[in-house]
């Protein structure tokens, strides 16, 4: 289950980062409180996972799934750049979120 509440909780923290873009800093009603019901809750599931699975690797995955996320949501929905060196990037990081997945002992 750990796992589970683990990638939802990345995934949260993509909904949180996007409805923060959409907040305009926090001047409108509705995405800030989407970001503060996301935020909460991806907390709490990163929380729950945090009960079996090592510190780093929790929290790694979860800032990787939330990083990757985040800049796909950018360039699909919001138009932001996507050039070789940000794509580099981003596969850089998912390696390394599969490289932590796999040495994990939980």
């Amino acid at each position: 289950m750990a796992w589970i509440y683990l990638a939802i909780a990345g995934v949260l923290e993509i909904v949180w980062a996007f409805s923060m873009k959409q907040s305009e800093g926090f001047s409108k009603l509705g995405p800030s409180l989407v970001t503060l019901v996301a935020m909460t809750a991806s907390f709490a599931l990163l929380s729950l996972s945090m009960k079996s699975l090592p510190l780093g690797t929790a929290y790694t995955i979860w800032t990787g799934i939330g990083a990757v996320g985040a800049f796909l949501v950018g360039i699909v929905v919001l138009g932001e750049q996507a050039n070789a060196m940000r794509i580099t990037a981003a596969l850089l990081i998912v390696g390394g979120l599969v490289l932590m997945k796999i040495s994990s002992p939980a």
